[in-house]
């Protein structure tokens, strides 16, 4: 006889589980229901195990099927199976979490860790998409009777006899019109493949081969045969699940290659597996990034025990890190009842430190292993050296060795040996060592050109990350750090030499009204320099201040100055007095001829910092032909 009752909802329980309300997301409901399938059955392994199970265990593999006729989802196991008592307690009184007691009564047992179960049974989120759900299962233990359990959705429930005769458990989801896009096998499929992919029990899925009807239910509906699903879904045993020993290259490759099918080759990867003071295991890689990389989150995995879990891991793993991609588990990390959200506890601290630690150590073995190859991967490694340094201290302490500063030679260097190469020719005149850099070498060719002249070193500091990395590394104190067309090359290593002006102070003055005069611009600071007589005759800069707000607000950076872009250059134009153009400009007997090469050589200034646009750049193409006529 058919046993009529209500579930109880106990007050104290935080579930949000009613209906619609326990996950936001409602593609979980499949994650749960099979997560809670390969729960029963390594728990009847486990069971076997321990001498407490004596029969056939069988094949265990999971079966999920639909029926786009019957408008059903079927998940079905082999596993510890329920009476009705059990059935009772753990799904109507939701206060009790059958898989919290299990673990509770065999965790003196040893290796309780193989058993899924701290995230308590999650069945309630089938009734997301079903208007009814029926479960139908026979328990593992000896003389049991099988139950079916049948319940809309309400708090009122039916339990009775059944006539199923194999052990497991049978859940049928009734979909609600509502959620009928679930009876989609591409839909469906999707979704094992996203939480399912590496579960540790094999599962099958597949449309059911036919419907057709098998009797009728209590109510006189219809009920459909159910046929064998024949389609593997899952990984039992992914690469990390094993120990590195045992594996090669080319099975991390491999791997890599079924998380990301469409990516380029990693650089190299960290095998993590770690049992004390928390267990942790997983695969990092180290994608190729180049310089124009954006952080790409949601490229690391988290899974509990082989269960997807999440793809934001930002708690977990540094902010500078997830840049990489792979796979993390850890049963250790505190999950919400949805098992979507990372709990900041002392646990996922302790990961987040250790994984920080083991990035550091491998890229330090890297380096002193073989820093050729090091060299050859610095424009993909550098990125997250860089990245690191600025965003974690604990990395930054360690970085410093095996840190890399490239010049425009392509040669590199640690700091320290950087320091010593440029210290005996660009310390300037107070002591202080000046670190010459460019961010574009075509764009500041000529500024890099005259550098060397002079037997400077300039470094290439043109990634995204690096207008943040040199104001990092010119905290560290041992330099200056200088844009190399941030002033004239003489300025920016100022020695005690000094370059004598061929121009009288009249004649300096006259100049540089003139100059004010012709290009009337207010946002130029004209000066009247002693320069060398190779250099230009006139000369556009745009302070080093400036010029670092200006690539930290392009990147998204400089605190309140991210509205530089939309402010004008505050220039400073350097007029070589030494040059022989100026000397001709002093010396003309036409103002219009003085104002045309005033305006020609500004305009060349303007053009060499790549400023001379629009119209400007059309009348300096027009005056240049004129003068080339004369």
């Amino acid at each position: 006889m058919a046993e009529k009752g209500t579930i109880s909802i106990h007050t104290e329980n935080i579930f949000p589980i009613i209906k619609k309300f326990l996950y936001s997301d409602h593609e979980i409901f499949l994650r749960e229901l099979v997560s809670n399938a390969v729960d029963a059955s390594q728990k009847i392994k486990r069971l076997a195990s321990l001498g407490e199970y004596s029969g056939d265990l069988g094949d265990l593999t999971i079966e999920v099927s639909f029926d786009e006729k019957a408008k059903t989802i079927t998940i079905k196991d082999k596993g510890i199976g329920m009476t009705a008592d059990e059935i009772k307690k753990y799904i109507n009184q939701i206060a009790f979490s059958g898989a919290t007691e299990f673990v509770e009564k065999y965790k003196d047992k040893g290796e309780d860790q193989q058993i899924i179960g701290h995230f308590g049974l999650g069945f309630y989120s089938a009734f997301m998409v079903s208007e009814k759900v029926e479960i139908n299962s026979l328990s593992h233990k000896e003389g049991s009777e099988a139950a079916t359990w049948i319940c809309d959705g309400s708090t009122e429930f039916e339990i009775k006899a059944s006539d199923k005769t194999d052990r497991g458990t049978e859940v049928i989801l009734h979909i609600a019109e509502d959620s009928e896009e679930f009876l989609n096998q591409a839909r469906i499929q999707g979704i094992l493949d996203k939480y399912s992919k590496f579960m540790p029990v094999p599962i099958k899925f597949g449309e059911k081969d036919e419907s057709v009807e098998d009797g009728q239910d209590d109510e006189g509906k219809p009920k459909y045969k159910t046929v064998k699903v024949d389609n593997l879904i899952n990984n039992t045993q992914p690469l990390w699940t094993k120990s590195p020993s045992e594996l090669n290259d080319e099975d991390y490759l491999a791997f890599y290659k079924e998380l990301y099918p469409f990516s380029e080759e990693p650089l190299f990867w960290i095998h993590l597996n770690v049992d004390y003071p928390f267990n942790l295991t997983g695969i990092l890689y180290f994608p190729k990034v180049k310089k124009d990389f954006e952080i790409q989150k949601n490229k690391i995995q988290l899974f509990s025990r082989q269960v997807f879990i999440t793809d934001e891991v930002k708690d977990v793993v540094p902010e500078f890190l997830m840049l990489l991609h792979g796979v993390i588990d850890s049963p250790d990390i505190p999950l919400n009842v949805s098992r979507s959200f990372l709990q900041a506890d002392g646990n996922v601290k302790k990961i987040n430190t250790y994984i920080t630690k083991k990035v550091a150590d491998k890229l330090g073995e890297l380096f002193k292993n073989d820093r050729e190859a090091y060299e050859q991967k610095w424009s993909d490694i550098g990125l997250f050296v860089k990245y690191g340094m600025i965003s974690e201290q604990k990395f930054d302490e360690k970085a410093k060795d095996f840190l890399l500063l490239q010049n425009t030679d392509n040669k590199f260097y640690t700091t320290e040996e950087y320091k010593e190469h440029v210290k005996a020719n660009q310390t300037d005149k107070d002591g202080k060592i000046v670190y010459l850099y460019t961010t574009d070498e075509d764009a500041q060719h000529g500024y890099i050109d005259s550098a060397k002249s002079r037997s400077y070193d300039v470094l290439k500091l043109d990634t995204i990350i690096d207008s943040h990395f040199l104001n990092h590394l010119e905290q560290k104190g041992d330099a200056t750090l200088k844009r190399v067309d941030a002033d004239v090359v003489d300025k920016l290593i100022e020695k005690d030499e000094k370059k004598e002006s061929v121009l009288s102070e009249d004649e300096s003055n006259t100049l540089k009204e003139l100059v004010e005069g012709t290009i009337n611009n207010k946002n130029a600071t004209v000066q009247v320099e002693s320069l060398a007589t190779d250099d230009l005759p006139v000369i556009v800069t745009l302070p080093e201040f400036m010029r670092r707000m200006k690539d930290m607000a392009a990147t998204g950076g400089g605190g309140g100055m991210f509205m530089m872009g939309d402010m004008p250059d505050q220039l400073n134009v350097s007029v070589n007095a030494n040059h022989a153009l100026i000397s001709k400009i002093l010396k003309s007997d036409s103002e219009d001829e003085k104002k045309d090469l005033v305006k020609q050589a500004y305009d060349l200034a303007l053009l060499h910092q790549g400023m001379l646009k629009g119209p400007d750049l059309t009348n300096f193409i027009k005056r240049s032909v004129d003068l080339t006529a004369k």
